[in-house]
């Protein structure tokens, strides 16, 4: 399973260590993922998915996974997220319609 945040595409960085002797040695910062049930209220139905601490505060932020994935762009989606948002907006052209 990838290090890579769903939502935001937010992934594993690297870096080096620097110590007081100025030594440099490599190192990874990881992102903080949680595993959360997101529930999306066009669909009915709950969504199991790994996202960011960031990305979490971000779709309350928002209004919910629905607004986040209307405003959210396609390339940093993952292939589930991408789906989801496709179902979202056919079940909002029909609602409307």
């Amino acid at each position: 399973m990838a290090r890579r945040c769903e939502l935001t595409g937010k992934a594993v960085m690297t870096g080096n260590n620097v110590s007081h002797a100025n030594n440099k040695t490599r190192r990874r910062f990881l992102p903080n993922l949680v595993n959360v049930t997101l529930m999306s209220d066009a669909l009915g139905r709950s969504v199991r998915m790994r996202v960011s601490a960031h990305a979490l505060r971000s779709v309350e932020h928002r209004g919910g996974l629905d607004n986040f994935l209307a405003k959210a762009k396609e390339a940093e989606l993952s292939d589930k997220a991408l789906g989801l948002k496709r179902n979202i907006a056919k079940v909002r052209a029909t609602a409307t319609s």
